[in-house]
């Protein structure tokens, strides 16, 4: 079969793999759609990634076969894969899943073969069923909103005015829950104009090119003063941290949903203390968020395909990767690995 593999000499390179066979106590899946993820470029450009390595986490697929031991599957059954949980570790007693410390098991960013490729195996519990009226293409992106919905509901908050800093997919994402969950108003900060007006069409009330706008000045105006109820920040810009101090309101609710790997400097720490506001990260997302973020896909209310900025067999991602990702110049790249649906 065709996969994306990295090699440490020359990054990205399309290789002929052995197709893998259907394990014991595991699924087959031939693989439709892949996005590709903001953490899949981090990987690649850490120099941390061990040669071989197949990425890829974004995926939909069809059951393909299944090894000994294996129940409750048809063939051609449509799913999307997301990571397994031992579900008595610390952290899942506690309703933390993604925390897994026991037997976390993940395809691509994790001890499995990626998404990057024609066939994958997965483990059983691993397959989320995709419900009837979500294509292939959607399906593949419900991880982004899930992972935007997890960050929501780590933040805690319940209604309000939003500010979202970041424009990449999970940003463009959060705007379109937030919308969904009612949030008022709903700001988006992004130097990309093009990510700007995907942030109107899922609906932010206000959009702001940080560049060249004052955001403190603006957020007073669109909150009475008040400040921001909830940020998420997702772009990975380590100076939105402090700003984010300045702009949230008492009692509100600052989530990192980016993964930043520079030190951030608070210069006005105790901030914390005079307005009480919560200040959380997030990781990954839950099976039981993935499966409301279909739900939203199946009932209409979520259209992730705008984000789609790329669209790519897999022989292509190579230099898509060197020309547009790596750059900054994609939205959000998808592959069209297998038949879609």
């Amino acid at each position: 079969m065709k996969a994306v593999i990295y090699r440490r000499s020359t990054g990205l390179v399309i290789e002929e793999v052995p197709a893998p066979e259907p394990e014991e106590g595991a699924l087959l899946v031939k693989v439709a759609n892949t996005g590709f993820c903001g953490s899949d470029h981090s990987l690649i450009e850490s120099g941390f990634l061990a040669d071989g390595t197949i990425l890829g986490h974004e995926a939909s697929g069809i059951v393909a076969g299944w090894g000994k031991g294996v129940r409750g599957f048809t063939e051609g059954a449509r799913i999307i894969v997301r990571p397994t949980f031992c579900g008595k570790c610390r952290d899942c007693r506690m309703g933390r899943p993604q925390l897994c410390q026991e037997r976390r098991r993940t395809i691509g960013i994790g001890d499995l073969p990626g998404a990057f490729a024609e066939y994958i195996n997965i483990y059983p519990q691993m397959a989320i069923p995709i419900p009837e009226g979500v294509d292939s293409r959607n399906a593949a992106l419900a991880e982004t909103f899930a992972a935007a919905l997890h960050g929501i509901n780590v933040a805690g908050g319940e209604g309000g005015s939003a500010l979202v800093m970041g424009g990449g997919p999970i940003g463009l994402a959060a705007v379109r829950l937030l919308k969904l969950l009612d949030f008022t108003p709903i700001v988006l900060s992004e130097p990309m104009p093009e990510k700007r007006d995907l942030g109107k069409l899922f609906g932010a009330d206000h959009v702001i090119d940080p560049r060249s706008e004052d955001v403190r000045q603006k957020t007073r105006e669109w909150t009475g003063g008040i400040g921001l109820e909830m940020i998420l920040e997702c772009s990975g810009v380590p100076e939105n941290v402090p700003l984010s101090f300045e702009l949230i309101a008492s009692g509100g609710s600052l989530c990192m949903i980016s993964i930043v790997f520079k030190g951030i400097f608070l210069n006005q720490p105790m901030v914390m203390n005079f307005k009480e506001f919560r200040f959380t990260g997030s990781y990954s997302n839950t099976h039981e968020e993935n499966v409301q973020c279909l739900k939203w896909m199946a009932e209409g209310q979520i259209d992730a395909r705008a984000l789609i900025s790329d669209l790519i067999p897999l022989e292509e991602l190579p230099r898509v990767y060197r020309e547009r990702i790596h750059p900054g110049k994609t939205v959000k790249v998808m592959l069209q690995i297998g038949a879609e649906f």
